[in-house]
């Protein structure tokens, strides 16, 4: 169990080393750019690119956070910190879930204003630096897409990337329509799609981020299964209850029980059998189970005296 358990560390520090490495490289990509796409937004006056650009510069901002908090998740547990800071990353990805919604409004309202109040477009500079930009977002998506899928962390630093890989096409086909017909209203109509694409990730990632920092029952993890399934297949167990299951990150599952054994069932056989099957059935490594006579649970004893304590 030791030799797993350090297998399975060096397995995570491994992977965070690589995704701190790879955050670090995204960021000196989107910086350098970011710039430029600034600027060349306020000249050309699209909407479109200053979207683009907006995004592009919370997302220098983004990418610090989430490098920062893979870098932080290697640091080793300690006494206040018992599981380790594993769960900085899942907070880093809650934060850069509601930037991008915040993003998404602004890209709207600025949108109906240009609607409204229609603005000259310099389609020949958008379309360069539109160009460069969508070069600059694959390599970086690309970057950050081969690495760790199941980090919440890297997926919402990829989210950000992808929403500028999205807004630099749409500035590209904004300027070649301008170019072609000099219809401007294409711009922040397109602008209007490319908010709505990262609004739907957006959602996806903060529901996931906040559903594991309220120590939510993992997607995969069927609690009333376990309850069910554990007397069904061993025969030391009467009944299974208060059954909590939750999250440290994506694919690291934590659970607790009280199992009622039967009266002459062993403990320890009992005890190592429940382990086994979590672990064959529901894939759950860390497991911390209370065991029970038959007729009696703890907690509800506890409960009875302490109401009796107080009448």
């Amino acid at each position: 169990m030791a030799h797993d358990h350090a297998h399975g560390h060096d397995h995570h520090h491994h992977a965070g080393a690589d995704s701190q490495r790879r955050l670090g490289w995204a960021i000196v990509l989107t910086g350098a750019f970011m710039v430029a796409e600034v600027a060349g937004g306020i000249l050309s006056g699209s909407l479109a690119l200053l979207a683009d650009a907006g995004h592009m510069l919370t997302d220098t901002a983004a990418l610090a956070l989430a490098w920062f908090a893979a870098r932080l998740s290697r640091r080793p547990a300690d006494h206040r910190r018992t599981y380790g800071y594993d769960r900085v990353q899942i907070l880093a990805a809650f934060v850069n879930g509601l930037t991008l919604i915040a993003i998404v409004v602004w890209i709207v309202i600025e949108a109906l204003r240009r609607f409204v109040s229609p603005v000259t477009v310099a389609g020949t500079p958008m379309l360069a630096i539109a160009v460069l930009g969508l070069v600059v977002n694959l390599a970086v998506f690309a970057i950050l897409h081969l690495g760790d899928r199941d980090n919440l962390n890297i997926r919402g630093a990829a989210l950000h990337v992808l929403g500028d890989l999205l807004g630099s096409v749409a500035a590209i086909v904004a300027a070649l329509v301008i170019l072609a017909s000099g219809w401007t209203p294409i711009d922040p109509l397109l602008s209007l799609l490319v908010a709505a694409l990262i609004l739907r990730s957006a959602w996806r990632l903060t529901r996931e981020s906040g559903h594991i920092l309220l120590e939510g029952a993992p997607e995969s993890l069927d609690v009333a299964s376990i309850e069910r399934e554990l007397p069904e297949r061993l025969d030391a167990v009467r009944d299974v209850h208060h059954v909590h299951a939750w999250s440290l990150t994506p694919g690291r599952h934590l659970l607790s029980l009280h199992a009622a054994l039967e009266e002459n069932a062993d403990r320890e056989e009992a005890l190592v059998a429940i382990k086994a099957v979590l672990l064959e059935r529901f894939d759950v490594e860390h497991a911390t189970i209370q065991l029970e006579p038959h007729d009696r649970c703890a907690d509800d004893v506890g409960e009875a005296s302490y109401d009796g304590h107080r009448h």
